[in-house]
């Protein structure tokens, strides 16, 4: 009971310290804004969508940050999805379908775990903070918040990057969120999240 009553009264301290919501309808829309922030990491086209969404969205939240490429422990992940990796699982099952033209790539492979997105950020940021990758069948406010309050039990953890990142044949968007423990800024409760996905 004593640590119910604790995780509502945590989930009462956070807030939206920033957020950015965008949606693609193709790769090459993704690389003209990545040209676009002028930013020099060429590892940017070797990633899979997933990855590249987001990339591009913690990209945006963090570029003021002037801490940034500081090591960095007390930065949590916690990613969601409905697809998992399944668009580049699905291009890596056309290099191994047929044997008689069988040529599986490395390149493809190493994307075929969704979780890999959070690896790249966390390369890119120098973040040594726990990582969690969701699949559910569909956005789901409750159980985001509740996974994001359940990362900050760590007394390591003072921030959160919460994302939806979903990149799967015609859908390509991503909600990214850098959620903080304090008194300040936007609530971070369902009613918040559901209004910054849906809006």
């Amino acid at each position: 009971m004593q640590n119910i009553q604790r995780k509502k009264s945590l989930i009462n301290t956070l807030y939206v310290k920033k957020h950015i919501k965008f949606s693609f309808t193709n790769q090459l829309e993704m690389t003209e804004l990545y040209r676009s922030l002028k930013i020099d990491y060429p590892k940017f086209f070797k990633m899979d969508g997933l990855s590249k969404l987001g990339f591009l969205a913690s990209e945006l939240i963090f570029r003021d940050d002037e801490n940034r490429f500081v090591p960095n422990e007390k930065t949590a992940m916690v990613f969601f999805n409905r697809s998992s990796s399944l668009d580049i699982d699905t291009q890596y099952q056309e290099t191994i379908r047929d044997n008689e033209s069988y040529f599986p790539s490395p390149s493809l492979f190493v994307y075929t775990l969704p979780n890999i997105v959070a690896g790249e950020i966390a390369i890119r940021n120098k973040f040594f903070g726990e990582t969690f990758f969701y699949i559910c069948k569909f956005f789901d406010a409750t159980q985001m918040v509740r996974a994001v309050a359940n990362s900050f039990q760590d007394q390591n953890t003072n921030a959160v990057l919460a994302a939806w990142i979903e990149h799967f044949e015609v859908k390509r968007e991503v909600l990214m969120i850098l959620v903080q423990n304090g008194k300040e800024g936007t609530a971070f409760t369902e009613e918040q999240l559901s209004k910054l996905y849906y809006e």
